[in-house]
């Protein structure tokens, strides 16, 4: 079981939980699980983005590729489950393929975002593709690859991880965050500046901008900024020091737990997205990065109008999995989603305050804003649970 990055370590653990349940009621024995930290690789190490620095890491990355292409000769495992991080799981998944051995990846690459000709190349790769959207496998209709692919759609485990946590809250056995018991009676006001260096340079700036404009507004915010690791942590910080906001508070971790008590949210772009979504919080998305890396994304990411996943999803169900409408004259690039969006030029603090203040100062602008979420979240659910339909696809996998 192969997770490059945090996000897919996070669905691994789960699966491999998935699995052994899904194991033990067929009756077979619990499976034994091996990774890239098995073999001395790092998540720090193996999740780097973007071409240069790729580019400087070559070496590593071709050794990283040898030896676990060594580790599937020598081992051979029944299955080999890659899960997103596709530029090496879908190499290594090849590889397994190829000697018979069958290869399911989990969570679908975005091609229905840019470059389509990538369609046939993932689907010979493969054995089965787990998908989490429901428009994602009719793009790979007609590839099949002489019988040997399929793709399914799962349905999205955040889905069912978010709705397991509310209930237990509900219940009264799942733990609150402690730090919130600052907050009191003030609303609450979501800041995601995003995990990577980059991002919390250039997203954190302007959302500390906005809640200034919101605190001279109002008198009642409280502002929770979750730090998603150490590093990110100190980064926020540093930049709170040279620009200090009243009533903000930063907390480790436990995104989805400030998404749920918050009244209003401005999100970096990326899988927090959609934890917004599921707490069910009015959310503008931003994003901004280089003027160079706008340039390349404006150009070569044309399959899709928005940048969340909420919005993605939306959009492409309503108009049948099709690739959606062009833009239309005067419109914007994040309108007419059920997450409206802020990107590059556009994400400035005077519009993200004025975002926020209308779900923060109208009941019914805000009830608008939920009603369009939840639609939007029905779009996400498949039948069963989704890693438990991942499990039974993988213990159902045949030899190749």
């Amino acid at each position: 079981m192969l997770a490059g990055e945090e996000s897919g370590l996070f669905y691994a653990e789960r699966l491999k939980a998935a699995l052994r349940q899904a194991a033990v009621a067929r009756g077979e024995a619990e499976p034994e699980f091996r990774g890239y930290g098995d073999y001395g690789f790092k998540t720090v190490d193996l999740a780097v983005m973007g071409i240069l620095p790729v580019l400087k890491k070559l070496f590593y990355f071709l050794g990283v590729a040898r030896t676990m292409k060594a580790a599937i000769d020598t081992w051979q495992p029944d299955d080999v489950v890659t899960i997103d991080y596709p530029g090496m799981n879908l190499k290594l998944a090849a590889y397994a393929k190829a000697k018979g051995i069958p290869a399911i990846h989990v969570v679908c690459p975005q091609v229905w975002a840019w470059h389509r000709g990538r369609v046939p190349k993932i689907a010979a790769a493969l054995s089965k593709l787990l998908c989490f959207f429901p428009f994602e496998p009719a793009i790979f209709r007609g590839h099949v690859a002489d019988g040997r692919f399929e793709a399914k759609f799962i349905g999205h485990p955040l889905v069912d991880i978010v709705g397991e946590e509310v209930a237990r809250l509900k219940s009264g056995t799942g733990e609150r965050l402690a730090e919130l018991q600052a907050v009191g009676e003030r609303r609450l006001v979501a800041l995601l500046p995003g995990s990577r260096k980059g991002e919390i340079e250039r997203i954190f700036p302007r959302q500390i901008a906005a809640a200034k404009l919101l605190n001279a507004r109002m008198s009642d915010l409280f502002f929770v900024v979750p730090a998603a690791s150490p590093r990110a942590r100190r980064l926020i910080e540093a930049e709170l020091a040279r620009t200090p906001v009243a009533n903000l508070l930063v907390v480790d971790g436990h995104a989805r737990d400030v998404l749920r008590a918050a009244d209003a949210a401005a999100v970096a772009s990326g899988t927090a997205t959609l934890e917004a979504a599921l707490a069910r919080v009015p959310t503008a998305l931003v994003f901004a990065t280089t003027p160079t890396f706008a340039w390349f994304l404006r150009y070569f990411v044309t399959g899709v109008r928005f940048a969340g996943l909420a919005n993605i999803v939306w959009e492409r169900c309503a108009y049948g999995g099709d690739d959606p409408p062009k833009r239309r004259p005067g419109e914007g690039p994040g309108k007419g989603g059920p997450m409206p969006e802020l990107l590059q030029e556009e994400f400035t603090p005077e519009a993200l305050a004025e975002l926020l203040g209308g779900w923060l100062t109208s009941p019914d602008v805000r009830a608008e804003a939920v009603r369009r979420l939840d639609e939007t979240l029905a779009l996400f659910r498949s039948d069963g649970d989704a890693l438990g339909n991942a499990a039974r696809e993988i213990l159902d996998a045949k030899t190749v």
